[in-house]
């Protein structure tokens, strides 16, 4: 979507094909469990959606889109009572640390006062940074593991769990280098924009994004699976919002055999197992801060998360999962019936996996939040196989569109980034830079090499 807007506002003919009855990728909602329960099918908070340059310069509010902020962006629950929680304010939040605030301050201060020189350099594909200074700085932290970063700024386990929630986002065992850059990002995202929630539902966010193509002239038609490249109408150029292995199927006979080799050894990261649930009561957290954040962190202390995270590497579901977990209707009334309420929570699991992980999921969140499975009216169960079937960009389950290590953070998926081998064959998906996650950077910036490439004067639609 954000491809097309940027070529229909750039004056040329463009036309989204959806093989699913309704547009939205990863950003769909729907009524999984219950009547009157909204569920998120996918993505469900968006940090990165108010980091992105690209959503800033669209009014999505005059097209139906409402952020909802809640009182605290993140809480990640301890064993032993109580809980972490990452404040709007940083300084609020370093207080709350202990002896860790001091370390917690000093290491994401100064990304937090210089976001938006961080996030124009992040949030996009190589080149020459504008900031190299402040980059540097960044590259010196985010390069190294999690677990070794959070070991050699903090003294507490509380202080290395919460940060090693954060970096576990990156779907890397925490022992990676570069697992570290995920928990800088977010937890510099928390302190400037905050981790909301679109009221309605993410199906919004999507909803929003047709309406502005609609505004500019472009068109999407739903229910339109393409299998090869014949299948489309006639055009100048196409962008896939697919993933390697899907444009090798679609348009594999278009590329060279070089660039085909290339895209073969793309790899995938870890996939997920999700779960939604319809509840009678909100989740009976120990901890009371948990109830101020939808995000709440659910996976013990560092050592325990890095365990999960490296099993779902090495092939083995982790007894003790590490688990994401969002509560959007304590923030917003539309999510549920009166007095009931939502919740959605995923955790990661080898690529392809379909071991049953609902068992160890929701007894993950017993142990902080004792009653939790009494409250459940309904749940739906989503597996990587079922994620992949309702969305064929989840290959494995894999959310994040391919391995965010460090031979693919930047150059994904070849050194080509955007373009293909073919002309007039272009990739606009998660798979190219910055990655995954709801920002629309990868389509601004791929429908940036269209027009450099193809439309170097503005004129009629084309």
């Amino acid at each position: 979507m954000a491809a097309a807007i940027t070529l229909a506002q750039a004056g040329r003919w463009v036309v989204v094909l959806e093989a699913a009855e309704t547009a939205g990728g990863g950003t769909r909602s729907a009524a999984l469990t219950l009547p009157g329960f909204i569920h998120d099918v996918c993505s469900a908070v968006h940090p990165f959606a108010l980091a992105s340059p690209f959503f800033s310069g669209l009014p999505l509010q005059d097209h139906g889109l409402n952020w909802v902020q809640p009182p605290a962006e993140l809480a990640h629950p301890l064993a032993e009572g109580g809980a972490m929680v990452v404040e709007r304010s940083l300084q609020q939040t370093a207080q709350g640390l202990g002896q860790d605030g001091e370390g917690y301050r000093r290491l994401m201060e100064p990304f937090v006062a210089n976001w938006n020189k961080l996030t124009e350099t992040l949030l996009g594909p190589p080149r020459v940074p504008r900031h190299p200074w402040l980059l540097a700085r960044f590259g010196l932290h985010a390069i190294r593991s999690a677990s070794r970063l959070a070991r050699s700024f903090f003294k507490q386990d509380a202080a290395r769990a919460l940060f090693a929630g954060m970096a576990a986002h990156s779907l890397l065992p925490l022992e990676q280098p570069a697992s570290a850059s995920f928990g800088l990002v977010l937890g510099a995202a928390a302190h400037t924009v905050g981790w909301p929630i679109p009221r309605g539902g993410s199906q919004r966010i999507a909803d929003s994004l047709v309406s502005c193509l609609r505004a500019a002239g472009g068109e999407v038609v739903t229910g339109f699976e393409v299998k090869s490249w014949q299948d489309l109408p006639a055009s100048r150029v196409v962008l896939w919002d697919v993933t390697p292995r899907q444009l090798l199927r679609i348009a594999g006979d278009r590329l060279t055999a070089s660039f085909r080799r290339s895209l073969a050894r793309y790899r995938y990261g870890p996939g997920v197992y999700k779960i939604d649930w319809a509840l009678r009561e909100p989740i009976p957290w120990k901890a009371p801060q948990c109830r101020r954040a939808a995000t709440v962190h659910v996976g013990g202390t560092l050592e325990e998360i890095a365990l999960s995270e490296r099993l779902a590497w090495q092939g083995a579901p982790a007894e003790r999962p590490f688990v994401l977990l969002a509560q959007p209707s304590l923030f917003d009334d539309t999510r549920a019936p009166a007095g009931k309420h939502t919740a959605w929570a995923y955790c990661h699991v080898p690529n392809g996996s379909t071991f049953d992980m609902r068992a160890r999921i929701e007894d993950q969140i017993e142990r902080f939040a004792p009653g939790f499975q009494e409250l459940v009216l309904a749940r739906s169960v989503l597996t990587s196989s079922d994620l992949e079937r309702r969305n064929a960009n989840l290959v494995g389950g894999d959310v994040l569109g391919g391995a965010n290590n460090l031979a693919q953070l930047f150059t994904r998926p070849t050194l080509r980034l955007y373009r293909t081998s073919s002309p007039d064959h272009y990739l606009c998906s998660a798979s190219t830079p910055p990655g995954g996650g709801v920002h629309g950077m990868c389509g601004y910036f791929a429908a940036q090499a269209v027009l450099k490439d193809h439309f170097r004067a503005v004129g009629s639609r084309q």
